[in-house]
């Protein structure tokens, strides 16, 4: 582990923090002080393309501009606490937040490519049995300046803004802790931040955001973003699937591959599919009738499956399956005619696998209520 400290700063009130604007929300910023449009665009290149916070280096705006941005916002990243660096190359970090909680953020190397899981909220409230995150419970939704201050401080963590080689960063997912969805307003605005132009120009193939089921909120999702879809399925029935995911009694099976099914045939590009993440549990949801009931119940959808051997962790009685187990789970969908990947684990000896992130959280949800009243606040106002 390595022990540090990036950018402190305690919150200032008075001050708007521009790390989280996306673009419309920068050119409005700058109308209503007066400026114009255009120097939205060269700030955001100042703080994405650059990593500068300090106003007084962007060098291309006016002093008196430079003044009226330091009396009136910030560029203010979350704080980096620790590093953790695996010995597969993954490293991850504990970064804090606003109200002292912790998120946990991941990058994944994979040759010329680099993987960013994201969190979204600090815990989760959607308590899904074999995940270590939902077993924290939840404090707080994160802002759209801690969501990209992960993708900020990722490419800082390896210099790459003063290098020139802001590319660290090639895909992002927003599969760390919480639910992106329950999070809706402050992910879609990182999440366009993330393909800007002005900003970090990911493409949105390469941007993928991983719901567990909050319906209301996918299919207001379908009409403002072009994000990949992939969707936390881990059983093949209803009964099963209120037992690992308790949000399908609200949303079950079919009303979820509804609204997924619609959220692809939204999209510009007709060839998208949704990936199915499927998380493997041994004895629980890996036996080949799952798997035969698993390929008939995605028939005529489009999709590719990632299978995913559960990742161990304190608070879980729950096993990892066989090689043998998952090989046989593969082979009959693969039979079935479908793309099947089996996700490498990675980063597992610093707790960095899928369904590892815990963080620090301090529980601010009632049990018998996690999936809790935004789910509900989003039906009544989508």
């Amino acid at each position: 582990m390595i022990a540090t400290s990036v950018d402190a700063r305690q919150p200032d009130p008075a001050r708007v923090n521009l790390l989280g604007l996306p673009l419309d929300a920068m050119e409005q910023y700058f109308l209503d002080i007066g400026e114009k449009k255009f120097r939205a665009r060269q700030v955001l290149k100042w703080i994405h393309h650059h990593g500068v916070t300090d106003f007084e280096q962007m060098s291309n705006l006016g002093k008196g501009l430079r003044e009226l941005l330091a009396q009136t916002a910030e560029v203010r990243p979350p704080e980096i606490v620790s590093q953790h660096d695996s010995s597969d190359g993954t490293r991850k970090w504990a970064i804090r937040v606003e109200g002292g909680g912790l998120v946990e953020t991941v990058l994944i190397p994979d040759g010329k490519r680099a993987t960013l899981c994201v969190s979204s909220q600090v815990g989760c409230s959607l308590d899904c049995s074999f995940c270590s995150t939902g077993k924290q419970g939840f404090q707080r939704d994160l802002t759209a300046a801690e969501i990209i201050g992960q993708v900020w401080l990722a490419i800082k963590s390896y210099d790459a803004f003063r290098s020139g080689k802001g590319r660290v960063v090639t895909n992002v997912v927003m599969m760390g802790m919480g639910e992106p969805l329950l999070n809706y307003d402050n992910v879609v605005s990182a999440m366009d931040l993330m393909m800007e132009d002005n900003a970090y120009g990911i493409s949105k193939r390469r941007v993928t955001l991983s719901t567990s089921g909050v319906v209301p909120a996918l299919d207001e999702l379908a009409k403002v973003s072009e994000v990949s879809l992939a969707v936390s399925l881990h059983a093949p029935n209803d009964a099963l699937r209120n037992e690992l995911v308790p949000i399908n009694r609200k949303y079950p099976i079919a009303r979820l591959l509804e609204s997924a099914r619609n959220y692809i045939d939204a999209q510009s590009d007709r060839k998208r599919v949704v990936t199915i993440e499927y998380t493997l549990i041994a004895g629980v949801n890996d036996q080949r009738e799952h798997a035969v009931e698993l390929a008939e119940l995605l028939r005529d959808f489009p999709c590719k499956i990632n299978l995913i051997p559960f990742n161990t962790f304190a608070q879980s009685d729950y096993q990892r399956p066989s090689g043998n187990a998952v090989s046989r789970f593969w082979q009959v969908l693969v039979d079935a005619g479908y793309i099947v990947t089996v996700r490498t684990t990675r980063g597992d000896d610093i707790d960095a696998a899928c369904g590892q992130l815990v963080g620090q959280v301090v529980d601010r949800t009632r049990r018998s209520e996690r999936y809790r009243e935004a789910a509900q606040n989003m039906e009544k106002n989508p």
